[in-house]
């Protein structure tokens, strides 16, 4: 909810704020529907080793068999499966503080290790991820150690444009921030769009012929929307520097 500010523009007119408030229940709904997902995928598996074990226990004791003995030898076992059980034990108590500390959840897209993908499934012991190629892997949430989350929050879009070392640099940054204004001030754009797009400028001098200046333009963006934002902005600026006659470097060798 904190982003209610930012969303709502400086323009004032009743489209924007329309489009910024659909932006900011968008990004509540998507969290608390993600973190309800995760939840309810927890507590079944939960419930279904309650349910099966109090089963076994109530079925034991229909058939007549002394459950006292069978407890108490349970018991000492117990002991001694935990500490040949320690990983299991830690990817349990793991998954507990996964959930509490609402670190990631079913449909959040997140990094562990060499393992990128979107949450399929979220246990006490294994988180299931299927990469953009398809590939599913299964992680104990134990030996999880570090993880990054693309979808919690905000996410920027960084577009990077190389221009002629000799462009004019003051003309070229005003044609980048009218363009993604242009962008900022549809309502279609606004629904995604966190915060104005912002141009930062020169962020790198390649003097590597041909030399050229990259010029850089950064948007905070609902979370995994960085993409679609890239894309259409790519091509505006394309479009833009194509119209003002600016010639890519590449161009320029002869």
């Amino acid at each position: 909810a904190g982003h209610g500010g930012a969303l709502n523009g400086a323009d004032g007119s009743p489209e924007m704020a329309a489009a910024a408030a659909q932006a900011e229940r968008a990004l509540i709904d998507e969290r608390r529907k993600q973190r309800v997902r995760a939840l309810g995928s927890v507590l079944r598996s939960a419930a279904s080793v309650t349910i099966f074990s109090i089963a076994g226990v109530t079925i034991l004791g229909d058939l007549g068999i002394n459950l006292a003995p069978l407890l108490a030898s349970a018991g000492v076992v117990g002991i001694a499966v935990g500490f040949g059980a320690q990983n299991l034990v830690r990817d349990y108590l793991s998954g507990v503080f996964m959930l509490v500390e609402d670190q990631y959840g079913v449909g959040d897209v997140i990094t562990v290790g060499d393992a990128t993908g979107t949450v399929e499934t979220v246990t006490l012991r294994i988180t299931r991820l299927r990469s953009v190629n398809g590939i599913v892997w299964h992680i104990r949430n134990g030996a999880i150690e570090t993880v990054g989350n693309e979808s919690q929050g905000w996410a920027r879009a960084v577009l990077d444009f190389p221009v002629p070392y000799t462009a004019d640099l003051t003309t070229i940054r005003t044609l980048l921030a009218d363009t993604v204004a242009g962008m900022w001030n549809e309502p279609v754009w606004r629904t995604v769009m966190i915060e104005k797009p912002e141009v930062w400028g020169a962020q790198q001098v390649d003097m590597t012929p041909p030399p050229t200046v990259t010029m850089r333009v950064v948007v905070k963006t609902a979370p995994l929307r960085q993409w679609e934002v890239e894309r259409e902005m790519r091509a505006r600026v394309k479009a833009a520097l194509d119209t003002a006659g600016i010639t890519p470097a590449s161009a320029l060798v002869s």
